[in-house]
């Protein structure tokens, strides 16, 4: 499944409820589960953050939807010739 279509699917189940809640709590919400991700990562619990992992994309999405952006097409437009920077794939940016 491509991305927008994860993203209409995060739609289907979630924008009436995400609409409803807002911006500003998405936004939060989707932050918290950055923090479970990390805490997953940092327990090296592959199970528990390959969950929280989906999750963390989940209300990526969700936040995306409420705000009225198109991730894919906004990922494509900034990185679909490679990096942004240099222009390179891979990157030929010195690291920082």
């Amino acid at each position: 499944m491509d991305l927008r279509k994860l993203q209409e699917l995060m739609a289907e189940i979630y924008l009436d409820r995400d609409s409803r809640r807002g911006a500003d709590k998405t936004l939060l919400w989707m932050i918290s589960e950055a923090g479970e991700v990390a805490d997953a990562y940092l327990k090296s619990d592959l199970r528990v953050l390959e969950s929280e992992v989906a999750d963390l994309l989940a209300w990526l999405l969700s936040f995306c939807n409420v705000v009225g952006i198109d991730l894919e097409g906004a990922i494509l437009a900034k990185y679909g010739l490679g990096c942004p920077n240099c222009g390179s794939k891979p990157c030929k940016c010195p690291p920082k």
